[in-house]
This record gives structure tokens, sequence and C-alpha cells, in this order.
């Protein structure tokens, strides 16, 4: 057997190296984000990874320097600089009135004016947010580090709700307007969600924002890899394989049939879920384990409101401006289920520039007939 203990559902970096659970090393990879750039979107479905980069970020940009050791990390960086780091996680809240995004924020803001200070004449979220930015950077003497993790869950909450939709919005998209606006005071930021909402939403104040969700050099950045997977879990393969009675190429294929598969733009490897891939090869047991952990309310609504045949989705189409972003105010469910892992991409078409969208894998495609289609 064996001595791997699985980060099922551990989402929090310190956490995850500090108590001994496994972990595939990114840090090469975040390593050339933070030495590349500043600010970043990453759109990745639910259970793939998103909180742990954050939370990984948030250690790296701390300083904390012992957490990296034995990662690529460790040789890379040099300097280990710490800097103020504001990290907001929308995820944990339901979003049904305008008050709950603004109490979400309020609550954010509270905590970081204990450290940084408040002023009387910064009366709204947004002018609060700017001078905790630029308190934070006066007094720590370093740029700060903005980390905003699902900052999609209102809207997507919202979705069916035009008139709380744009009350969300606009809160948003002001709140989000500082990162433009303090833009001297911030050495790096980032934002991780399910989806993107594009045109008048929350970004388009944010000009500044570089979207990683479909760079060919970010595929790996969430979610695992063909060959991590081998690289990592070699022992627990074979395990596997005999405690199922199979060979171990078997196994493999299964694996690959059933969890693989993601296609983040094209011509691009595949990527296998890690939530249904950390408990299939803890428990030895196939399952649909990351579908069974529900699907989101929003797509079940998005779906029936724009009577979406389900039958399309076996061999769907649709250009790049479709796929990257969503208009809440679109008739299109497409980019959502697609942002959202329910579809992937399979081929792409270079005369008409059109993606082709299919299922990614087993998992899914049973699992949407089984459960979604009745």
């Amino acid at each position: 057997m064996s001595g791997k203990i699985y980060p099922i559902g551990i989402q929090n970096f310190e956490s995850l190296r500090n108590d001994g659970y496994f972990y595939i090393d990114k840090t090469a990879l975040i390593y050339q984000l933070v030495k590349t750039g500043s600010y970043y979107f990453l759109s990745r479905p639910r259970r793939f990874g998103k909180s742990l980069l954050i939370s990984t970020l948030e250690a790296y940009f701390q300083g904390k320097q012992e957490l990296f050791e034995g990662l690529a990390m460790e040789k890379l960086e040099k300097d280990w600089v710490k800097y103020p780091v504001l990290y907001l996680d929308l995820n944990t809240e339901k979003y049904d009135t305008p008050e709950s995004l603004e109490n979400k924020l309020n609550g954010a803001l509270v905590e970081w004016e204990k450290m940084y200070g408040a002023e009387p004449s910064e009366k709204s979220l947004a002018m609060r947010f700017e001078g905790v930015i630029k308190r934070a950077c006066q007094q720590e003497g370093q740029s700060v580090v903005i980390l905003v993790d699902e900052y999609d869950k209102p809207m997507l909450q919202a979705i069916g709700d035009d008139a709380l939709q744009k009350s969300f919005r606009d809160t948003l998209k002001a709140f989000y307007g500082a990162l433009k606006s303090k833009d001297g005071c911030i050495k790096f930021g980032m934002l991780t969600g399910v989806t993107k909402f594009g045109k008048v939403s929350v970004f388009s104040d944010l000009n500044n924002l570089e979207d990683i969700s479909m760079r060919q050099q970010y595929i790996e950045i969430c979610g695992i890899s063909d060959r991590e997977l081998h690289e990592n879990f070699e022992t627990e393969l074979y395990e596997f394989a005999d405690a199922q009675g199979l060979t171990y190429d078997e196994i493999c294929t299964e694996m690959r049939e059933r969890y693989d598969g993601y296609h983040f733009t094209h011509d691009s490897i595949g990527m296998y879920n890690p939530f249904s891939v950390l408990n299939t090869l803890k428990y030895n047991v196939f399952g649909n384990y990351w579908f069974e952990t529900g699907t989101p309310t929003y797509l079940v609504e998005l779906l029936k409101k724009h009577h979406y045949d389900l039958h399309r989705m076996a061999h769907e189409e649709t250009s790049a401006d479709v796929l990257n972003s969503i208009d809440s105010t679109s008739d299109n469910p497409i980019p959502v289920i697609y942002q959202s892992g329910y579809l992937t991409i399979k081929g792409f078409d270079e005369r008409f520039r059109n993606y082709l969208l299919e299922f990614p894998n087993d998992e899914v495609r049973y699992g949407f007939v089984d459960f979604l289609v009745p």
C-alpha cells in the first residue's frame, strides 16, 4: 500500500503541506505566472483545483518559503519577498438578495480595515477597497497582492433573475474597478471562477486582465495531466489494477475514458478531473465522483429557461467569441455548459474558426444522461 494521504476537499496550501497531504507540484507554472505578468483571470470547472491554486499563490506572496521545500519553487525563487495579500473568497455564501453580496464584501473589508485602518470619507464598498489597497501599500512598504476566488458565484446564482443579476453586476463592477484605479499600488492580481462574464459585465473596466483560461502554456495549472498521473501515481495504478482484476494497461485505459478528456483549447493535451481521480485511487473503486457532488442549480435553470435540446450536446459547434465569455442577458447556454465542465473542446475548424464541443469523458456523458435528461 502506498502511504499517500489524498488531499480530497483540501483547498488550503498551508494545511496541505503541514499535514502531509500529497501535492502534485504546480509551482514551476506558478513561478512562470508571477514572473511574466501582473493581472490574470482563470476559468475552470468546479472542483478542478482553482481554490488550491489561489491558496498556493497566497502562501508564495506571504513569503512562506518553508512550505515550498522540495518543490520546484524552492529552486526557482531566490528572493522570497513578503507582500500584503488581500484574499477574497466569494464561494461561501448564498447570494439571493442584493444585501447578501454587500454583506459579504463588507465582512471582508472590515477584516482588512482592522489591519490597515479606515477613513470616514470612504463611504461605498469600492471606495473602502481602494482605501485599504492604498494604506496596505503605504504601511507595508510593498505593493499589494489581490486574490479573488470564485469571483462569479453571485452572478451564477442570479441566473434567471435579471434584476438581481444587474444589481450584483453593478456592485462587483465598481468593487473590482479598484484594481484598475489603484494599479500603482498593486503587485499582482488574480481572479478565478467557473465562468467569464463578458461584454457589459464586471470585467468591462478591467481591460488589463490577462485571461489564461485557453492559453496553451497554462493548460496544466489546474487538474491532472496524463504525464502527472503516471509520474505521481504509478504504484497506485498497479494496486488499483490488482484490486479490479485488470491489467495495468486496462486500468489506464479505463481511467482515461472515465476522467480524462478536458481540453481547454484546441490541439492541447487532455486533463483529468482531479476530484474523481483522487477519489478513485483512494478507494480503488470507479465512480461518478465529480458529477455526484451536484449539478449546479444555475445550469439546470439555464437549460430549462432556454429550452435547450439536450441531444445537441453530443455535437455542438461554436466560435471562440461565444466560448470565451458569457453575456448575462444572452440566450445561448453553451458557454456556461462548456465553462462548467460538461462540454469540452474536441476539434477546431480552421476555415470557419469554429470549435467542436463534446462530452469530455464517460463520467460526464453518463452522468448527464442519468441525472439531467429526466
